[in-house]
């Protein structure tokens, strides 16, 4: 069964799915991985999720703060073992719901036009194709989404 988790970008399975991830994308990104490098930091990331199955994380993804009333979806991954079993998705929708408890109205992100997998995982979640945002406006290789969230009223009492 898969269990997901909230944390924090100084969990240590997250780092360690962190490198893994980095050194996926160095591969398949080529010449402009040291382009991308630059913005996927783990720095100001306070919200992560992580998804184990018999104890061992498997997958990971965060959100961060883009602007107002917007979360940016970062350093999705799920280890080549834990493919196939949903295990991004689940990842995803608990980023979603963390971001609407927390009142934020929609997530973007960015990925990679050789990453046709998350491109894929995207769209089958609700992903629409938008222009290219921020640092990755006019980058041939980037492919930029949005999602509008349903904001989840955090109940006191």
């Amino acid at each position: 069964m898969i269990k997901a988790i909230r944390t924090h970008s100084g969990n240590h399975d997250f780092i360690a799915l962190v490198q893994l991830l980095d050194a996926e994308l160095k591969k398949r990104d080529g010449e402009d991985h040291s382009f991308y490098a630059q913005f996927n930091t783990l720095d100001h990331i306070g919200h992560v999720v992580l998804a184990y199955e018999d104890g061992i994380a498997l997958g990971c993804g965060a959100i961060k703060v883009y602007e107002p009333n917007v979360m940016e979806v970062k350093r999705m991954f799920t280890l080549p073992t834990g493919r196939g079993k949903g295990i991004a998705s689940r990842v995803l929708a608990e980023l979603e719901k963390w971001a609407s408890e927390m009142s934020f109205e929609k997530c973007i992100l960015e990925t990679g036009q050789k990453q046709p997998e998350a491109i894929g995982l995207y769209t089958k979640n609700g992903y629409k194709v938008i222009p290219n945002y921020g640092q990755y406006a006019g980058v041939e290789n980037s492919v930029c989404f949005e999602k509008r969230l349903e904001v989840l009223q955090n109940e006191i009492g």
